[in-house]
């Protein structure tokens, strides 16, 4: 999609008969765009860790809106999903952490790779069978800081950096919505892939880095500098909404690419890596033992 300049789109068409499943949806963005989704006529599945909180924000929202438990850094929890979810529309792999201190998942994962990247190919990878229309990854700007090490993906090798973690787990993200996308179409699936990144938007992601200064820093500039929710998740609901082709990643038009209505932008060079996009699948089905089924 090539860039331009757009004038405001916030009017998200109608979604009547159309079923997405939002993951980390029970606040941030995740909630805002199951929100929009659910207030346009469409059935919502809040995919979240905390039931109790998930059903707390499901009672405030309009429509048909279900929830289910999905912690997406447990891969015994996004089978257990996948299996039990029934047909969907859309998927929208929302959920993520940033910056975090440095830990293992009990799969024996870093938490970034964990819960931005491998939960999620595993989740998309099962849930294509019963897919009728795209996976929508939400990635960030940070990728264009990463570089993804193939061979230590789990931190053991290097000195732990968590933003650069972070970064790298972002990279990844859009590596695997190019490589998933070069697959449907190979398979001569009519199934897209697409992508988004909010710019800054004012959320609580930073909340849990381990570091106070760190922490405060980053939700005061977001909350100073940056965008507020309902106008960052329209990157989301864009990509997920509008009939774009697939490996399309849409991004604020703003300077920076930090602020603005949403638009197609660019990627690293390294994001468009075929080779790298190759290996990261391949040590992903190593990694999560789910391949691409079609």
């Amino acid at each position: 999609m090539p860039r331009r300049r757009p004038g405001r789109w916030d009017a998200v068409p109608r979604q009547d008969g159309r079923r997405f499943v939002v993951t980390g949806a029970s606040g941030g963005l995740g909630l805002e765009t199951a929100r929009v989704l659910a207030d346009r006529g469409a059935e919502v599945v809040l995919a979240v860790r905390n039931l109790e909180k998930g059903r707390a924000v499901a009672a405030q929202l309009p429509g048909a809106v279900e929830v289910r438990r999905l912690d997406v850094a447990d891969l015994a929890s996004v089978r257990e999903f996948a299996a039990d979810v029934g047909p969907v529309d859309v998927l929208v792999n929302n959920a993520g952490v940033l910056a975090v201190p440095f830990a293992l998942t009990g799969d024996g994962f870093e938490t970034h790779l964990a819960t931005n990247h491998l939960g999620h190919f595993a989740l998309a990878n099962l849930l294509l069978p019963q897919l009728r229309d795209r996976v929508v990854v939400v990635t960030s700007d940070a990728h264009r800081a990463a570089e993804l090490d193939l061979g230590d993906l789990n931190w053991e090798r290097r000195d732990y950096r968590p933003f650069a973690a972070y970064a790298s787990s972002k990279l990844a993200n859009l590596l695997f919505m190019a490589e998933l996308q070069r697959r449907l179409t190979a398979a001569g699936s009519t199934l897209r892939a697409t992508a988004a990144h909010p710019g800054s938007t004012a959320t609580a992601i930073t909340a849990n880095t381990g570091n106070r200064a760190k922490t405060w820093v980053g939700s005061w500039g977001h909350k100073l500098a940056g965008m507020p929710i309902w106008k960052g998740a329209l990157t989301t609901l864009y990509a997920a909404t509008m009939d774009v082709p697939g490996n399309t990643f849409i991004g604020p038009a703003g300077r920076l690419e930090m602020r603005g209505w949403p638009t197609g932008v660019g990627r690293s060079q390294a994001a468009c890596d075929p080779e790298l996009a190759r290996g990261l699948w391949q040590r992903s089905e190593e990694l999560t033992g789910v391949r691409f089924p079609l």
